[in-house]
């Protein structure tokens, strides 16, 4: 294993705030009610459901992939502003989250939610010691940010490997791992485009396939790989329209709230998931 002074990893504190802190109430303004700022999942739905369902849909796919049910304490890498772990508590009977988190906006959010069976960290996963093992992990939408663009392909692998050997520690070596990423489809990172890199999310890196698979091994099993970049286009399309519709409704005010910057970045996004450069991995992972 490669030691820790030898690993710099991505995800600053300082670059996550850069795009989480900008504002509870700009994200609930083109957000779903349940505050899910990652791709939503129409599998199994019908064609023209709507947002909240398919964010609902994708939650309850990630709860399922780990088994999570009665009893059961999970954490949540990444964990947003709680979506994950209040669907785990309500829908699944989940004993106990903890939710790990580098944004402040975040983790006040998450406090304010009066669950005593919710608890938030402001933590960098690498820096995140739990005082008892989890019975199964989940991470939507973090591992981008675990790399940065200046490592070399075997640092980047390194960085991803540590992440995979805590997860596998903090289950005691034995239990359920679903993870959600965007990585690079067609696109090579040289092709990466430097307003997503440095205004949006800045120190942040995509993972390839081959990266996840290679960190992994001998780690965990897959047990499922799914690439639905095309529910990340849709979810994005999206959440374009409910910000145009704020801010015609008054909600958003563009002299305030970045506006042209997010809705950029968002018409942006979805091209680059409808043209395959990116895609939206879903991967279940088993230490046995």
């Amino acid at each position: 294993m490669i030691q820790d002074e030898q690993i710099e990893f991505g995800g600053s504190a300082a670059a996550i705030r850069h795009h989480y802190d900008v504002g509870n109430d700009f994200y609930s303004a083109w957000l779903d009610p349940s505050m899910t700022y990652s791709s939503a999942m129409w599998d199994g739905l019908s064609k023209d459901a709507p947002l909240e369902e398919a964010q609902q849909r994708k939650l309850d796919y990630h709860a399922q992939s780990v088994g999570a049910g009665e009893g059961m304490r999970i954490l949540d890498v990444g964990c947003g502003w709680g979506g994950m772990m209040r669907n785990l508590r309500r829908t699944h009977g989940v004993a106990e989250c903890v939710g790990l988190t580098l944004s402040e906006e975040q983790l006040a959010y998450i406090r304010q939610l009066g669950d005593p069976g919710i608890g938030a960290v402001l933590s960098n996963w690498h820096d995140y010691r739990p005082d008892r093992p989890f019975d199964a992990i989940i991470s939507v939408g973090a591992f981008e940010h675990f790399a940065h663009p200046q490592q070399s392909v075997e640092e980047r692998r390194g960085v991803y490997r540590e992440f995979f050997q805590a997860c596998r520690d903090w289950m005691a070596g034995k239990g359920r791992l679903s993870l959600q990423t965007i990585a690079y489809g067609r696109m090579s990172p040289e092709d990466a485009n430097p307003f997503i890199a440095n205004e949006i999310f800045p120190a942040a890196e995509l993972p390839t396939l081959e990266d996840i698979v290679v960190a992994s091994k001998g780690l965990f099993r897959i047990e499922r790989l799914r690439d639905d970049g095309l529910d990340y286009a849709r979810t994005c399309e999206m959440w374009s329209n409910r910000l145009r519709g704020a801010v015609r409704g008054g909600v958003v005010d563009p002299a305030i709230h970045p506006v042209e910057k997010y809705s950029r970045y968002l018409r942006m996004s979805a091209a680059g998931f409808r043209m395959r450069k990116i895609g939206l991995l879903r991967i279940a992972f088993a230490t046995e």
